[in-house]
């Protein structure tokens, strides 16, 4: 039977012609020589060109990796040898080597030599360290040298092909031939040596269109190999796989069977003639150059054939060779996890076929070695041959007296006491099958189950399955996929009772034989039990355990390694790499009877258990734990103390977890904790979290929502330090500070939003701020600084700017007196007045002479002056809920009468007066200010309110915790245009007014007496508007 190979391609790169190829070592490259002069690298894994060489203008017809010292070495139509370090990209050296065209390289695998053969019929040797000095020239061929290859079980000799029919084996030292192989009729093209087993062969290919397989030590041909249509170009034997390749001009890729000589494959990708065949020990890949680019493919399996038992003997085959080793052997030396133990090897003889698998009984007690169509069974300790016959796989049972053999697609044969017991014919493809508590037969889309005694359908399950693994007992079972695997409780109990009743199986089995216990979303490469906790490496290379469902990542491992077995006396898992090596983990037993005991409820036994494991395993349970819904145990088990952080604030629980960020003083800690206690409504926990995690916006909201002031000053002077401008302005801006706020915008450069914003909130600093601006945007564009007006040369071009510097004089006064946030349900809404408005009216009528009093662009208020008032914001005082500042004779805006005003500003300036007399004072004032603004023009007085505050921003938080805050509204700013007119509509307006006036004859007294309303524009009388109104109050009581 034909070896199970599965061929994949995994690489695919079109050029011009490929005419050697070789493969990296240890990187994932791919060297392939063209014959279009260039020297190329690609990386396969990436699917990338890594690196590129433009040697010469010529073929370039050979080329191979020094990997020991990072070269290409490249031969060339030229007869030049050309070096190259593949890191660097630097040319190491060129040298002419021949006098005609090089055809090959071989590179010493430990020497620091390189042989070279030409069409000038003569082979080199060159050595590096010398300089590249040629240090020998063997002769004795007799046409064109094709190829050279090293004897990799002697490196002291090597082979040549030649056209003149005759294959060469030389030693180094000697210049002539040890002995000739004759037998082709045409010339040799390539030659390579066999370098598994004992086996003294050596294969050749000709133009002849055959492949001869030679004993050097008989000079014998063994064997002629006869399928190709045209030239034979390379031949290869693979160095892990029992494999004779062979590559031809009619464009296809042999596989033979090198012990039986059969084809086994051919591989033909349409890329017209194969030149070359590339492959490096320890993998199974290969690489193939064509006419038209390279194809890498990988054939068969990796995975290295072994078998471990439960005592800890290792069985594995290296080719058909057997070697055993016992991890027990080692005794008490200490094992380090991830490090090769140093095992003795013992041989313990070879198969008669080669294995493709090899597996031990239940007990240990037998061997299963499969391959080729067969299947031989062996003692464990002697190798004797105990049983053997047709098998395209072999599986145990339960139990070491029963096994099954996959004889070919449909039938599969039940084995008891090593004697035929039953067969079973699928009515489907079985394309494998897997031994355990049931025996599994695999289809392309499902798995059924097979009872061993009867053979009949236990369950069928949807799952293109790729490996089965059951557990010890029989009742745990994983199905793996290729992108996930599934846990299955088996129901054996519930099976065997329908089994023994004999009532009529279903087409898919028993439906409640199984149950899903988890389905995990990982690529198994390899997995085993140990007790109810399932072991296995993914395709990350990474070694976990599942225990539930629960997975936890043991190790990251560094290359692929594959499981062999656990050993509870040791707590070790052993795995094995592609060289054979074995490699302990550790996994300690009670961490996994301490999960299976949490899993099965009994919590009383597993306190017991984690008293044994150390306190290293303990962060590890506490994760177990925490997944199973058990944060509080979680917490209890777990040392590391940001892991008990994160637990803590899970459950709320706020004073463990301010005690553990104490510890480690993180700001992210700092910044959760600052979250939880503002939603358990701790808002001085909160603050202080906030304010060591450097939290500057949880601090502004906390500070605001609070309406604390003496937070918000000591948060402004964080931001600034912090650089943190925008949060910084925000403080200021809600305090009241508009110097602060117009300073902060010149001192980040921002001066256009600082002159926009001094013409809104502070116009006495307009003309500073601007000068700045020309000053600054001349030393880029004088041009554009000229066209800056400013208002002090220009302020026709600012209307209404006297009245706004008015208004801004009043509000800075006006800002201290200021009612608390708990009063905004019963103040909201009145706060909405325009303020310009009134300060124009009052010019109008000639109440205003001393809110003008000063020039017309007055400096700012003493810095000990009140704040400016700002938009639906108080001042610091106001904010933090202190006492009314005493007002100015900026007052007169008010419209009291002046023995009442005097009064009152002689109470608030008056040291007797207690401060409560001073805040119902204050308050009013207000109240009255407030009601005027709110009512109708013709009622109101003559008080205009605070700009754009409401002017009730006093005590924020201090008399109701639960009121909103006073800033939750805005109004016109103090500097929106009076008039809204441009300088020409203002001049035309005042010549409509002369000609009203000298037409008519009217003064003012007069138009007063007349009771005439210039803005009444429907012309309606006094009287008849208060009909309208009542008209329309009466439509609207009757609805």
């Amino acid at each position: 039977m034909p070896l199970r190979l599965d061929i994949k391609k995994v690489f695919t790169q079109r050029s011009d012609r490929v005419k050697s190829v070789e493969l990296h070592p240890t990187e994932p490259w791919i060297l392939a020589s063209l014959y279009n002069g260039h020297v190329y690298i690609w990386n396969y894994a990436e699917q990338s060109l890594v690196k590129s060489f433009e040697a010469t203008d010529l073929p370039v017809r050979t080329a191979r990796f020094v990997p020991r010292k990072q070269w290409v070495v490249c031969g060339a139509d030229d007869m030049f040898v050309r070096v190259y370090n593949y890191n660097t990209m630097d040319k190491v050296k060129q040298f002419e080597a021949h006098t005609d065209y090089i055809r090959h390289i071989a590179v010493h695998p430990t020497l620091p030599y390189i042989l070279t053969c030409s069409d000038d019929m003569l082979i080199k040797l060159w050595d590096w360290d010398k300089g590249w000095a040629c240090t020998q020239i063997f002769e004795g061929h007799s046409h064109y040298v094709m190829q050279l290859v090293f004897n990799p079980k002697d490196t002291n000799t090597f082979a040549s092909a030649s056209l003149d029919r005759t294959i060469k084996v030389w030693s180094l030292g000697n210049p002539t031939a040890n002995m000739t192989l004759e037998g082709h009729e045409k010339g040799v093209n390539c030659v390579d040596y066999y370098s598994g087993g004992e086996r003294p062969y050596l294969i050749s290919g000709a133009d002849d269109r055959l492949v001869k397989v030679w004993d050097y030590q008989t000079k014998a041909c063994i064997q002629t190999l006869d399928g190709h249509s045209h030239n034979i170009s390379t031949v290869a034997f693979h160095p892990e796989l029992p494999l004779i390749m062979t590559g031809s001009e009619d464009g296809t890729v042999k596989l033979w069977h090198s012990t039986t000589y059969r084809l086994e494959s051919t591989l033909n990708y349409g890329m017209e003639r194969v030149w070359a065949v590339g492959y490096v020990k320890g993998t199974n890949s290969i690489a193939v150059g064509f006419d038209e680019g390279c194809v890498m493919v990988k054939l068969g399996r990796e995975e290295p054939v072994a078998s471990m038992d439960a005592s800890g003997k290792i069985i594995w085959a290296r080719h058909n060779e057997v070697q055993t080793v016992n991890v027990k052997s080692l005794g008490d030396a200490e094992e380090t996890d991830g490090e090769r133990l140093p095992l003795a090897v013992k041989d313990l003889g070879s198969s008669d076929i080669y294995p493709q698998s090899l597996q031990h009984s239940p007990n240990g007690r037998f061997v299963t070695v499969c391959g080729d169509g067969e299947y031989v069974i062996y003692t464990a300790l002697a190798w004797r041959n105990k049983s053997f016959g047709q098998a395209l796989e072999f599986v145990w049972g339960d139990d070491s007296n029963v096994f099954a053999t996959r004889e070919s697609t449909s039938t599969i044969k039940i084995h008891r006491n090593f004697k035929e017991a039953l067969t079973i014919r699928t009515p489907f493809s079985a394309e494998a099958i897997y031994g355990g508590q049931l025996l599994g037969v695999r289809s392309q889309d499902f798995i059924c189950f097979y009872d061993w005694a009867t053979g009949k359908v236990v369950r069928r399950i949807d799952v293109a399955a790729k490996g089965v693994y059951w557990s010890e007992g029989g009742s745990l079972v994983a199905i793996a996929s290729d992108a996930s695997f599934y846990l299955l409780e088996y129901q054996r109990d519930v099976a065997e009772n329908f089994l023994a009743s004999g009532q009529e199986e279903e087409e898919d089995g028993i439906e409640d034989a199984f149950d899903l216990q988890a389905e995990i979303p990982e690529k198994i490469r390899t997995g085993i039990w140990v007790g109810d906790c399932f072991i296995y490496n993914n395709a990350a290379w990474r070694l976990n355990y599942c225990v539930g469902g629960e997975v936890t990542t043991l190790y990251h491992l560094d290359k692929p390694m594959y499981l062999l077995g656990y050993l509870a006396s040791q707590s070790k898992v052993y795995l094995m790499d592609k060289d054979f090596s074995v490699l302990p983990y550790t996994l300690l037993l009670s961490v996994v009877e301490y999960k299976t005991l949490v899993l099965r409820g009994d919590m009383e036994t597993a306190a017991e258990v984690l008293e044994t494991i150390p306190k290293d395993q303990h962060n590890s349970i506490a994760k177990f734990l925490e997944a199973k819904g058990m944060p509080e145990q979680a917490l209890e088990v777990a040392t590391d103390a940001d892991y008990r952080f994160e637990l803590a604030v899970s459950l709320g629980l706020l004073e463990l977890a301010l005690e553990l960020a104490g510890q480690s003083d993180n700001e992210s800690k700092w910044r959760q904790l600052g979250e939880l206690a503002l939603g358990n409504g701790q808002l001085e926990v909160a603050r202080r979290c906030f304010t060591r995690a450097k939290d500057l916006g949880g601090l502004l909201l906390l500070h605001s929502s609070h309406a604390d002031a003496e937070g918000m000053s000591e948060l402004a002077g964080m931001a600034e330090a912090a650089g943190k401008q925008n949060i910084a302005f925000i403080c200021h801006f809600l305090l009241g500070r508009l110097d602060a706020c117009v300073d902060l915008l010149v001192g980040c450069g921002r001066l256009p939003e600082a002159a926009f914003f001094a013409r809104t909130y502070a116009p006495s600093r307009m003309t500073e701020i601007v000068k700045t601006w020309q000053g600054d945007l001349a030393k880029i564009n004088p041009k554009a600084a000229e066209s800056l007006a400013n208002p002090e040369e220009y302020p026709n071009l600012f209307p209404g700017i006297e009245d706004a510097l008015k208004a801004e004089q009043w509000l800075r006064q006006k800002a201290a007196r200021r009612q608390p946030a708990s009063r905004y349900p019963e103040l909201e809404g009145k706060h909405m007045a325009d303020i310009l408005s009134r300060v124009a009216e009052l010019d109008l009528n000639g109440s205003g002479g001393s809110a003008a009093a000063g020039a017309a662009f007055a400096p700012p208020p003493a810095a000990n002056g009140p704040p400016a008032a700002v938009p639906t914001f108080g001042s610091d005082a106001a904010f933090g809920g202190g006492a009314a500042a005493a007002s100015s004779g900026a007052d007169d805006l008010s419209g009291l009468d002046g023995e009442e005003e005097v009064q009152q500003h002689h109470g608030y300036e008056a040291d007797e007066v207690g401060a409560a007399a001073q805040e119902e004072q204050v308050e009013e004032d207000d109240e009255d200010l407030f009601a005027d603004a709110a009512a109708p023009p013709e009622q109101q007085q003559q008080a205009a309110p605070a700009f754009g505050s409401g002017d009730f921003g006093g005590s924020f938080g201090a008399a109701e915790p639960a009121a909103p805050p006073a800033f939750a509204a805005a109004a016109p700013p103090a500097a929106t245009a009076g008039s809204g007119l441009t300088p020409e509509e203002e001049a035309l307006l005042a010549e409509d007014d002369d000609l009203m006036g000298d037409d008519l004859g009217l003064d003012e007294a007069d138009l007063a007496a007349a009771d005439v309303n210039l803005d009444d524009d429907w012309g309606l009388d006094g009287e008849e508007e208060e009909e309208e109104e009542e008209e329309e109050e009466k439509v609207e009581k009757d609805g």
